[in-house]
């Protein structure tokens, strides 16, 4: 039994517990019917609590594999039906697992619309749609679910059932993602038919989140954690409700693990810094400058280099644990601080696991080098490299990941020998074998052309203290225009939500004022006017 969750969890029965395992043991090898290992349940434990449901399926790590659990979490649930004593769930307002359940709410009243919908006489497109801008944010919910929630679990020892319940995650989400599909390209019968598995599959998840994973982690994680949770949260964006204000109060020397066993002894560091002042290797000033492979940086020079990337960067180190992603504005794919010293394949669903041991395995042996993947959607093309990172004698030292959209760069044609600046057409779109000698007048003329060929869809013009919009003005730029825009969205419609998430900015470059307008339903000039009414605030 494991001893540190145990006293993590503050269970004080070891007999109990063991007596739980063991006739959940005995169901699962089939030594038990259901109804011999109920009764045995009710005899000799009565009712069960949710961390002592999840804890016993934590020990059971390394008896059932994650794809036998998860295939018989169900008949594990029913087994414990009117056993399972259901949690109150009540947490204090605006903190992670408050939001959660808000989340949750939301999300049971979707499923509620979406079941009316179906009773409809008639199919009608329309408020489909509208629902599913609804559903879409889903996702939101489960990324901060595996980069926060999961991370904080694991560093107590406490991995196997937030494994298990990232299939159901992803199950929910791929669901989401091929209803759309079928429902936008008009295959009116499969929406349909397809439907009802994707309401039984959303509602399943909603219970589990519910029974299980909200009690344990509030009883095993702190406060502290909590409070550290909170921020990450915001990175990330939430789903169906507008964005919650901060929980609690994060110290200023809090360290991104909780597992004290791996934190150094008081006085350590204190130790470390006077044994390298002995060298003049200084600890704390990041002016001062380091020799690095070619020249000198300090170290605020390389976090700002690693912030600036136009690409996204992880490093996860020789022993399978995550040490470094690169911060930047334009991150494709969530990440929080919580995922430092998580093992990689904690990072990804279990049907993807493989793949990552396979990577880390030829690149461990020398066998492979370089490892590419890409996704090639309409309007989206992201690439993604993996690379050994050895040292001057060979030996393995970890996988650097490097992602990259590269949507832009490959609508590129022709050549660009001109400086042009925000995207704007100056005579530099130039077939590829035009010379480098290409006079002004031709640059002009080949602007004249562009310039004429470009329609105007802007319908609606409002201009706020210097700032011009229309139909085509892009509203990431305004972003970075104008303060608190972003998280004032949300209050314009509940769709907005989603542009808080990375995978949103990933379309930054295209979402303009119209197009915007188009996929929530609210009119242009509405639009303009309430983002004009609010920039007047400022």
């Amino acid at each position: 039994m494991n001893n540190e969750l145990q006293k993590n969890f503050k269970f004080t029965d070891t007999d109990r517990l063991t007596t739980l395992i063991t006739i959940k043991d005995k169901y699962l090898s089939g030594e038990y019917t259901m109804e011999e290992a109920r009764a045995q349940l009710k005899e000799k434990i009565g009712t069960c609590t949710p961390d002592e449901f999840a804890y016993g399926e934590q020990q059971l790590k390394g008896t059932y594999t994650d794809e036998e659990i998860t295939h018989r979490m169900d008949d594990l649930l029913a087994l414990f039906d009117g056993i399972l004593v259901r949690a109150n769930n009540e947490f204090p307002e605006n903190h992670p697992l408050w939001v959660y359940k808000q989340e949750i709410n939301a999300a049971e009243d979707l499923a509620r619309e979406a079941e009316a919908l179906l009773q409809a006489p008639h199919f009608i497109k329309n408020p489909w749609l509208g629902l599913f801008n609804r559903f879409r944010q889903w996702p939101t919910h489960l990324s901060r679910k595996q980069n926060q929630l999961y991370p904080m679990l694991e560093r107590y020892g406490f991995d196997r059932p937030t494994k298990i319940m990232w299939t159901f995650d992803d199950n929910v989400r791929e669901s989401i993602s091929r209803a759309y599909t079928l429902l936008t390209t008009d295959a009116t019968d499969e929406f349909i038919a397809a439907m009802p598995k994707l309401i039984d599959d959303f509602r399943d998840l909603l219970g589990k989140e519910q029974e299980v994973l909200l009690p344990t982690a509030y009883k095993l994680l702190s406060e502290e954690d909590f409070a550290v949770m909170s921020r990450g949260d915001h990175e990330i964006g939430f789903a169906l409700i507008p964005t919650p204000p901060f929980y609690g109060t994060v110290p200023a020397d809090t360290v991104t693990t909780v597992n004290t066993e791996t934190k150094a002894p008081a006085g350590f560091m204190d130790e470390l810094a006077a044994l390298l002042g002995k060298y003049n290797i200084s600890t704390t000033n990041k002016e001062e400058e380091l020799d690095v492979a070619t020249g000198k940086l300090s170290l605020e020079r390389i976090n700002l280099l690693f912030k600036h990337m136009p690409v996204d960067l992880s490093y996860v180190d020789e022993n399978e644990l995550v040490k470094f992603y690169s911060d930047t504005k334009h991150r494709i794919f969530p990440r929080s601080a919580n995922v430092i010293g998580r093992e990689v394949k904690n990072c990804h669903p279990a049907k993807s696991v493989h793949l990552v041991e396979e990577i880390i395995e030829k690149f461990r042996s020398g066998e492979q080098d370089k490892a590419e993947f890409w996704i090639n959607k309409p309007d989206l093309f992201i690439y993604i490299i993996y690379t050994a990172v050895r040292d001057e004698q060979g030996n393995f030292k970890g996988v650097l990941e490097m992602m990259q959209d590269c949507t832009r760069i490959r609508s590129l044609e022709g050549s660009r020998t001109l400086l042009t600046w925000d995207d704007e057409v100056h005579g530099d779109a130039t077939s590829a074998d035009t010379s480098d000698n290409t006079t002004d007048e031709t640059d002009k003329a080949d602007t004249g052309k562009a310039d004429a060929g470009k329609t105007d869809t802007a319908e609606v013009t409002r201009t706020v203290k210097g700032i011009t919009l229309t139909g085509d003005t892009k509203l990431f730029d305004l972003f970075d225009k104008v303060d608190g825009l972003k998280k004032h969205m949300p209050s314009i419609h509940p769709m907005f939500t989603m542009l808080a998430t990375p995978m949103a900015k990933m379309m930054a470059g295209k979402a303009t004022l119209e197009k915007v307008s188009h996929r929530s339903g609210i009119p242009l000039s509405e639009l303009i006017q309430k983002i004009g009414d609010y920039i007047e605030t400022k």
